[in-house]
């Protein structure tokens, strides 16, 4: 088998209403989409997405004409041209859903095969009221999940935690809480002047304690390793992050300097299947947790499942779920059917070939950005 085109394209739905994340400066009104299908000589086409957009283009030089199989080669040149186009990740999903495909097998299955369904939290991503977050968990709670996460971001965090206060005093102990102040990377326009210092986060985390959060999620940069393993010292609380580090090297610092106990690679961000397996054995020979972020879109959702699913022990799938404005329906678009979970709060793994997931090739064409598409 060999690789005879690579094609891209662009699709951008327009939400019902405006998403007002935390993580960004400005309202997202169209959920855009890079999609990335690889086609072989045998008819096999394989799809990824995901991560952020680069300029992918240069695979062409790597990949026309290559065996999809030969992954550690592929993964080498994906390494070398990360630095000059970005995150080129998504082309290794696209590459793993071609052996799925060929093989017969989803993916989860070729990596190890661990769960067939893992237990997800719902992922907020705005700032709402405490009234209207306690509804919130409160529905969530219904709908089956016994997890959330809370998103910290505004100017003053005791406003932050009187949100959490409200949302446990609701809840009790019937679900798990978790708290993203994302401050682990920041968007240039948004100078974020409440970003938390050391002496910040410390005082946040021990408030977080008393209310027994399960996890803090990047509290501060990064890069601030010797920061964030302070903080890890300092408190009784669970420090999660690593989302948007990539590469071995990273997660080697991480890990000496003991940043984290839950380790957050994303596949489309952080270095694909075959490098995120190596960083969840570092993580694991570690004594620490490994579960994937995902928040992307549903071919970028479906990738980190099949990754967290080979895992054998993962906690928690993190589910981006926040009606109404961000919905299944909006994150999923492209698929034939969104993924959802179900009334016990779990998120089964597809069990097709590849990725297991279908386009719907209706909303492909209704959604595309005609000008930005192309083949390379």
């Amino acid at each position: 088998m060999n690789i005879t085109g690579i094609e891209i394209r662009v699709l951008e739905y327009p939400l019902e209403k405006p998403f007002v994340s935390t993580w960004q400066p400005m309202p997202t009104v169209n959920h855009r989409v890079h999609i990335v299908f690889i086609h072989t000589d045998e008819g096999i086409t394989g799809i990824g997405s995901g991560g952020v957009a680069a300029h992918w283009d240069i695979a062409r030089l790597f990949l026309l004409g290559q065996d999809p199989f030969a992954i550690e080669q592929h993964v080498q040149n994906m390494r070398s041209f990360a630095f000059f186009i970005g995150r080129p990740w998504p082309l290794e999903v696209a590459l793993w859903d071609i052996i799925g495909k060929a093989t017969g097998q989803p993916i989860y299955k070729l990596l190890g095969g661990g769960q067939e369904r893992l237990r997800a939290y719902a992922s907020t991503g705005e700032l709402r009221s405490p009234e209207q977050r306690v509804e919130d968990a409160q529905r969530l709670r219904d709908e089956g999940f016994r997890a959330l996460k809370l998103r910290f971001h505004r100017p003053n965090p005791r406003d932050d935690l009187r949100v959490l206060e409200a949302v446990r005093k609701a809840v009790g102990d019937s679900m798990d809480i978790m708290v993203d102040a994302n401050y682990g990377w920041v968007i240039a326009p948004d100078r974020a002047p409440q970003r938390w210092d050391l002496r910040t986060a410390i005082s946040m985390a021990r408030a977080m304690e008393e209310l027994g959060v399960y996890w803090l999620e990047e509290p501060l940069y990064c890069y601030d390793y010797d920061g964030l393993a302070e903080l890890r010292r300092q408190v009784n609380l669970r420090i999660a992050g690593a989302e948007l580090n990539q590469g071995l090297h990273e997660f080697k610092i991480l890990l000496e300097k003991g940043c984290f106990d839950v380790y957050q690679p994303d596949i489309t961000f952080a270095g694909g299947f075959a490098q995120c397996r190596q960083i969840a054995a570092m993580v694991q020979a570690h004594g620490k947790t490994i579960t994937p972020h995902t928040w992307t879109n549903g071919i970028g959702l479906a990738a980190n499942l099949h990754f967290a699913a080979s895992l054998g022990l993962c906690p928690y799938l993190e589910f981006p779920y926040d009606p109404p404005n961000w919905t299944p329906e909006a994150r999923d678009f492209m698929l034939a059917e969104p993924f959802r979970a179900d009334e016990e709060g779990y998120v089964k793994v597809p069990q097709g070939p590849g990725l297991g997931i279908e386009l719907d090739e209706d909303k492909l064409k209704r959604y595309e950005a005609a000008d930005q598409s192309r083949i390379i």
